[in-house]
C-alpha cells in the first residue's frame, strides 16, 4: 500500500453519477468468452470471462514502471470483465503521475470503473488530485457503478483505527440480457487478521442486497482456508481452488488471489497467468450464467 501524505477526502459511497466521467466508452473486440457459441434463447446458461489482478501501480517484480507491460498482460487474459488492485490515478513518481485507470481501459478499448480507497490533496497546487484504490474493467455494458465502503486501517494517518472507508467498487453489468454484479476488492494485508474478518462481514453485507449473478475477485492477502475468509463460502464459492499460487509472482507460495462466484455460476475452467508484470499472477476464469434472476 502507498504510503503518502495528507488525509482521505472522499465521502461514502461515491454516487454512480460519476460512472459518465469514470468510463471510457470505446467498443472493445470479442474475447474468447464471447466467441463461444452459446445456446438457443432457451438456455440456461451465457458465457463470461472474469480475472483478478493486483498490477502493483505498473511496476514488475524488477520494481519498473511500464503500463504497457501491464496492459499486454491484461490482454493475454482475453477476459471480458477484470477487477484490479493497487491502481494509482495521479498517485506520484512511482507512476508517472498517470491515470492508470484510464490509460489502461484505453488501451485494452475497455469500459472502466475506479474506485479510490485514498482521494488526497494535489502534490502541488494546480495539479490533479492524487488517488489510489480498485478498478473494473469490462468490455460489456455497465449499467451501475459504486464505490462502497467497508472497514478499512488507513495508511494515510498516524494511529489509525478501524473506521468505514471507500474503495469496494461494484459494477453492475450487462452479459447477454443478464445483470451481473462484478464486485473488485483489495483486503487489508496485516497480519492481523481483525480487519479482513470485518471487511468481510461488510462486503457480505454489501453482497446480500443484490439479486442475481454475483462475482466477487481480488486481493485478499489470505489464503481460502484463512479462518477470516470462512464466511465467505457459506455465501459464494472459489472458482479457481486448483488454478495455482498467486503470490509472488516469481516462484509463487501462496493463493491469496481469488474469484469467488454465487450460486448458480458454474464454472468451466481457471488458471493463473505467469508473468512478472506485478508482483502478483492474475487469475482468470470461464463462468456460465444462470438466465433466470433469482
Amino acid at each position: 500500500m502507498p504510503q503518502g501524505p495528507g488525509r482521505p477526502t472522499r465521502t461514502a459511497r461515491v454516487a454512480a453519477v460519476l460512472l459518465a466521467a469514470l468510463l471510457s466508452l470505446t467498443a472493445a473486440p470479442a474475447t474468447a468468452a464471447e466467441d463461444a457459441t452459446s445456446p438457443g434463447s432457451g438456455a440456461p446458461a451465457v458465457p463470461l470471462r472474469v480475472a483478478t489482478y493486483n498490477i502493483h501501480a505498473g511496476a514488475g517484480e524488477d520494481q519498473v514502471f511500464d503500463l504497457d507491460r501491464t496492459a499486454a498482460a491484461l490482454r493475454d487474459l482475453r477476459a471480458d470483465v477484470i477487477g484490479l488492485q493497487e491502481v494509482d490515478v495521479h498517485w506520484g513518481e512511482r507512476s508517472d503521475f498517470t491515470d492508470e485507470a484510464r490509460a489502461l481501459a484505453e488501451k485494452l478499448r475497455m469500459r472502466v470503473f475506479f474506485a479510490p480507497i485514498y482521494d488526497l490533496d494535489p502534490a502541488a497546487d494546480g495539479g490533479e488530485r492524487r488517488q489510489y484504490g480498485v478498478a473494473v474493467l469490462s468490455r460489456h455494458p455497465v449499467l451501475h457503478a459504486e464505490n462502497h465502503e467497508i472497514t478499512r486501517l488507513s495508511t494515510q494517518t498516524p494511529d489509525p483505527v478501524p473506521a468505514p472507508a471507500p474503495g469496494f467498487a461494484e459494477i453492475v453489468i450487462s452479459v447477454k440480457g443478464v445483470r451481473t454484479h462484478v464486485y473488485s476488492t483489495h483486503l487489508d494485508y496485516r497480519a492481523d487478521p481483525s480487519i479482513r474478518a470485518a471487511q468481510v462481514d461488510d462486503m457480505l453485507g454489501i453482497l446480500a442486497d443484490d439479486r442475481g449473478p454475483g462475482v466477487l475477485v481480488g486481493d485478499f492477502n489470505a489464503e481460502p482456508s484463512a479462518p477470516e475468509l470462512a464466511p465467505l463460502w457459506h455465501t459464494l464459492r472459489d472458482a479457481a481452488p486448483d488454478a495455482g499460487l498467486t503470490y509472488p509472482a516469481i516462484a509463487p507460495q501462496k493463493r491469496i488471489d481469488l474469484i469467488t462466484v454465487s450460486d448458480g455460476i458454474t464454472v468451466t475452467g481457471a488458471r493463473t497467468h505467469a508473468t512478472d508484470a506485478s508482483d502478483h499472477r492474475p487469475v482468470v476464469a470461464d463462468l456460465r450464467l444462470p438466465r433466470e434472476d433469482r
